[in-house]
């Protein structure tokens, strides 16, 4: 019996509905297998220790977001300069002090970087209230020039070796021997620093040396022991400033970066304080290097990491750290600090290695 035509094309369509079917299934076959998405890498986790003037940077949103786009999980402990030179290093990736002093500290007890590199820098200041600035603007020991202040270091450290009081240099209300505090030069690179500048200065503007240290060693340790107990990080010693006011602490060493930091993070804290509170440039002062020393590969990690452009304008723009980028040329008005100026006069070198240990020395042995 002959097919019919409607049954040989019902066939004819099935075979060919077949075949399709089948090229389809062999050319699926034939694709590679889908590509399953990674998951997201675990960030390389970074430890080290911090100088406190530093925490706010490392604890600043953007700065994690950074870190974290980068692959860096920045973890830290809060050291001062010299003593994290001495602290426990197991486990660590990178040391951060404030000085290349302290690099050099490090070096003499065996603490060693061949990647270390300076990431920032901001100049020694000095922290006072403006009754207090212009008392000493009237006495001379302090001059104004527009809104800047600034400080005769030589003045001021001949009148705190003679014994001046505060009345002697022109604030009456002042309550014993005129001081300037720092932290402890020891352990803390802002009070070290001022010690280099105080030890300078005893030598005549020239940076000092073991032999000048060592003649002026009376003067050195009578001007330290005026301040008594010193805190041991810079970021304590400028909260203990905010806090206990003038009465306590009249005049402090600290950082600039210091009150550039607070107007940006801190609005609340520093409208109660901007009235009153007064930074102070002096003259001479010395630079503040603030070096990363890497410990292994995951420390050069994050030196590159500090060295990038989108940290370096963070570092400036939102903490006040001046950088080769971002310094003189960004301009200080957008911190709303009155009396920070955009170029920083006249500064000293610190003394050698030999002459900074010395120094340190002397001051914790009192010898």
């Amino acid at each position: 019996m002959s097919m019919s035509r409607n049954k040989l094309i019902g066939l004819v369509a099935v075979v060919l509905a077949v075949g399709i079917i089948g090229g389809v299934y062999a050319w699926r076959q034939a694709q590679p297998a889908p590509v399953e998405p990674e998951p997201p890498a675990v960030p390389s986790v970074v430890k080290g220790y911090l100088g406190g003037e530093k925490i706010s940077l490392f604890e600043d949103q953007a700065f994690q977001d950074l870190a974290s786009q980068s692959g860096l999980d920045i973890q830290y402990k809060k050291a001062g300069s010299l003593a994290m030179m001495d602290a426990d290093l197991t486990g660590m990736d990178y040391l951060f002090p404030s000085s290349r002093a302290a690099v050099d500290y490090g070096a003499s007890k065996g603490v060693t970087s061949g990647d270390k590199d300076i990431v920032f820098n901001s100049p020694i200041v000095i922290y006072t209230y403006r009754d207090v600035a212009d008392s000493l603007v009237a006495s001379g020991l302090m001059s104004k020039d527009g809104e800047v202040y600034s400080l005769d270091v030589s003045q001021a450290v001949t009148a705190m070796a003679q014994d001046k009081t505060w009345a002697d240099v022109g604030w009456a209300r002042g309550y014993g021997q005129f001081r300037i505090d720092s932290t402890d030069p020891t352990q803390s690179n802002s009070g070290n620093e001022w010690a280099a500048l105080v030890a300078t200065v005893l030598n005549g503007g020239q940076p000092a040396t073991v032999d000048s240290i060592n003649r002026d060693k009376d003067a050195i340790l009578d001007i330290f022991s005026k301040s008594g107990w010193m805190e041991t990080s810079s970021e304590d010693s400028f909260e203990q400033f905010l806090t206990l006011g003038e009465g306590s602490k009249p005049m402090m060493v600290g950082y600039e970066s210091q009150i550039l930091d607070l107007a940006v993070n801190k609005p609340d804290l520093y409208a109660q304080a901007k009235d009153d509170v007064v930074i102070v440039y002096p003259t001479p002062t010395v630079w503040s290097t603030h070096v990363v020393m890497p410990l292994d590969e995951a420390g050069v990690r994050l030196r590159d990491f500090l060295k990038s452009e989108d940290v370096q304008k963070l570092a400036w723009e939102r903490h006040g750290f001046r950088t080769a980028s971002y310094a003189a040329a960004s301009s200080t008005d957008q911190f709303g600090v009155p009396g920070v100026t955009g170029q920083v006069g006249a500064a000293v070198e610190l003394p050698s290695t030999d002459a900074m240990s010395r120094l340190i020395e002397l001051l914790a042995n009192k010898q």
